[in-house]
């Protein structure tokens, strides 16, 4: 399944998605919030999660506790945790996309497929120049490989 890139994504039939000028102009005056500083991700499956974040992907892990774990992500946090709503995997995989930088996507694509990931995308450039393959995590996430059109 390939995914659409934004510029042709409809949002179901009597959706549209605002021009860049309009979000500019709902995010203007909004300095009080300076960044992302961290994602987490609930499961009822904390060691499948954690074992493919830590052994799978890589992640290094900052800290555990009996039901969450913290994972180092540049100057942000990526954590997994359990949480009393959620159970099963998503039904809704396309809702939220994570996209994990790389300065060479073809190469952690072809490390991640040595190590049984399957991808819904293999990397694809973009028409903007950069490069971005697609996978999901146990639990039906949507993860994406971004190399920046400017990456080696």
């Amino acid at each position: 399944m390939r995914l659409p890139s934004i510029d042709h994504l409809t949002v179901g039939k009597y959706h549209e998605i605002p021009s860049t000028q309009s979000i500019q102009s709902l995010i203007e005056g909004t300095e009080v919030i300076n960044g992302v500083v961290g994602v987490i991700i609930w499961t009822d499956r904390l060691d499948v999660m954690t074992q493919f974040y830590r052994e799978t992907m890589g992640f290094p892990v900052h800290s555990v506790r009996p039901y969450f774990v913290a994972f180092e992500w540049g100057d942000m946090r990526f954590s997994i945790g359990t949480h009393e709503d959620v159970s099963g995997k998503t039904t809704e995989s396309e809702r939220v996309m994570i996209n994990l930088g790389t300065e060479n996507v073809q190469e952690a694509y072809e490390d991640l497929v040595a190590k049984g990931v399957e991808f819904v995308r293999p990397p694809e450039q973009e028409h903007w120049g950069g490069w971005v393959a697609t996978l999901r995590d146990p639990d039906g996430n949507t993860l994406q490989l971004l190399q920046q059109s400017g990456d080696a």
